[in-house]
């Protein structure tokens, strides 16, 4: 089953690349009593995630912060090396977006939001979507119908929900 608006996300570890290399992030610690927006993209480096989905976070970033969003989040059913470079290439670090791997899928799949492709090689994927996450509470949920497409689950489509 989906997760959908009005549930509260399952605790979660994820991982980000620190400075003395990869490193847990508990989503419990990371959402408690903040307001989220969190992203989710099939796979970092793939077309749409890279000149698309995570550009619309970038632009956004600053006019989200404006409307009282404490952190911007993009997870990606990759591993963390892999989420860091992306985010230093696509701007994401620099603009303040937290870039987490959910390398195992497992908070992926607990929400309902996997997907595989195996034609194009993308094996227990995320499907892309965006949400507002109000401590740890869904508040709003936008998902694609396809992977390759990137409007509702846009930064501007869901800024314009706030």
């Amino acid at each position: 089953m989906s997760i959908s608006v009005g549930d509260i996300l399952p605790d979660a570890s994820f991982t980000k690349f620190g400075e003395n290399g990869p490193e847990p992030i508990d989503f419990a610690s990371l959402s408690k009593g903040k307001k989220l927006v969190i992203f989710a993209v099939p796979g970092a480096y793939t077309p749409t995630c890279s000149s698309a989905h995570m550009p619309s976070f970038v632009r956004t970033a600053d006019d989200f912060r404006a409307k009282g969003v404490d952190e911007i989040i993009c997870i990606s059913v990759n591993d963390p090396f892999v989420m860091d470079a992306w985010g230093k290439d696509t701007g994401a670090h620099d603009a303040g977006i937290h870039v987490l791997a959910d390398a195992e899928s497992k908070f992926t799949t607990a929400i309902g939001m996997d997907f595989s492709a195996p034609p194009v090689g993308l094996l227990a994927r995320s499907k892309r979507y965006a949400m507002v996450v109000e401590n740890g509470k869904v508040t709003t949920l936008q998902v694609e119908e396809s992977p390759g497409e990137c409007t509702i689950s846009a930064g501007e489509s869901l800024l314009e929900t706030l």
